[in-house]
């Protein structure tokens, strides 16, 4: 079994990690302490050609196809890089859940409408599943779609949605057949700009600070029928494709920020003394550190397996339900033992450390709960 990786991609990722330390470090904590979106950082980001590496090159993309292990790695890089976690979360989470379900079930209008202008950071899509009463239970959703003459009327409401009071457009998925149950699901690209679709001011909330979060509303929002992305009961299908690549790389920026937080907790312990040595020496304070590095490394296995899998075509259901699991409640115990060791200083705000706890914790939430994926765990098991 060969576990390295191709030189270019190695390059690459430095490229990614350089790139991001140099242009996107500056005011963190005052975006973080306002919850302000940097238009800036996103444009340099697409300038450099990450939101790009979502798409070939037929649609802006540096390759001639997506290359998903060398994007992979790169949004790693980029989680290593960038100290505002939010941005690399933002970025994932239009590239994987946005701009990929669009390539793969998107017709030829909707690809060249949407993809080159998400490739050169133009435009800002956002993803529309949750709803109030359709969190876990996500195919009990009540935004309906009814089919009528001149296309589709949309009725209802999305909720805890990443870009929704900034986007210029949502793929959104609504109930075209209820009788059906989850295979009356349908997708739909629709503008900001249609009438009958409107978004909410921002949110406040507790991590992730800079990527913007709110609700879609739909009254009687009437779209054409070429809205539709695919065929009418394709949103499962859709959802189902998209959360694995989606899942792969928002928890590879996770990576990559626990990389960067395990490095800067053994810098300080080398450094801090107490009792006229280093603080490190400490046994209790070695073995959290011991523990943080195993978290990180067993997180990568998983998810460069996962990766693999996906890269490969093969279906990576379970897989991607361990890593998202494994992954997202390591970020969090990992980012408790940080404070732990940088002790006092970091419940200060000022010092930076409690933001890797407070970016954390929507790890376990979004993209399916950690109950969620003990579920799938256990139902995939036969259980």
């Amino acid at each position: 079994m060969d576990f390295s990786w191709p030189e270019e991609y190695l390059d690459f990722k430095n490229k990614v990690i350089q790139f991001a330390q140099r242009e996107l470090n500056e005011g963190i904590a005052q975006r973080d302490e306002a919850q302000e979106f940097s238009h800036i950082n996103w444009k340099k980001c697409a300038k450099f050609g990450v939101q790009s590496l979502a798409v070939p090159a037929t649609y802006g993309g540096p390759l001639e196809a997506v290359d998903f292990l060398r994007s992979m790695l790169a949004m790693e890089g980029l989680g290593y890089g960038c100290e505002d976690n939010g941005l690399p979360f933002g970025l994932n989470a239009q590239m994987w859940t946005v701009q990929t379900p669009i390539l793969h079930f998107g017709n030829e209008e909707q690809k060249e409408k949407y993809l080159p202008a998400m490739a050169r950071g133009e435009m800002i899509g956002a993803h529309g599943l949750t709803e109030p009463e359709a969190g876990s239970d996500v195919f009990s959703m009540q935004l309906t779609a009814e089919k009528v003459e001149d296309g589709y009327l949309l009725n209802g409401k999305k909720h805890l949605i990443t870009f929704a009071p900034i986007c210029d457009m949502a793929l959104v998925f609504a109930n075209t057949n209820p009788k059906l149950g989850r295979w009356g699901i349908s997708a739909f690209l629709i503008d900001i700009n249609t009438s009958g679709f409107t978004a909410s001011a921002k949110k406040s909330k507790m991590g992730l600070r800079s990527t913007p979060i709110g609700d879609l509303n739909f009254k009687d929002c009437l779209v054409p029928e070429n809205s539709l992305l695919g065929k009418p009961g394709m949103g499962f299908s859709i959802l189902n494709h998209s959360l694995e690549f989606d899942r792969c790389c928002i928890l590879a920026s996770q990576l990559g920020a626990m990389e960067r937080q395990l490095e800067n907790v053994i810098d300080y312990t080398k450094k801090r003394q107490q009792f006229k040595k280093p603080i490190g020496s400490f046994q209790s304070v070695s073995n959290r550190i011991a523990d943080m590095k195993l978290r990180l490394e067993t997180s990568r296995l998983l998810l460069y397996k996962t990766a693999w899998l996906k890269e490969k075509g093969d279906n990576a259901m379970l897989e991607a339900a361990m890593l998202k699991l494994q992954l997202s409640e390591s970020f969090v115990a990992s980012s408790l033992d940080a404070m732990r060791n940088f002790g006092g200083r970091s419940f200060l705000t000022e010092n930076g450390v409690e933001k890797d706890l407070r970016d954390a914790v929507g790890g376990v939430l979004y993209a399916g709960t950690s109950d969620i994926q003990r579920n799938i765990i256990a139902k995939l098991l036969g259980l």
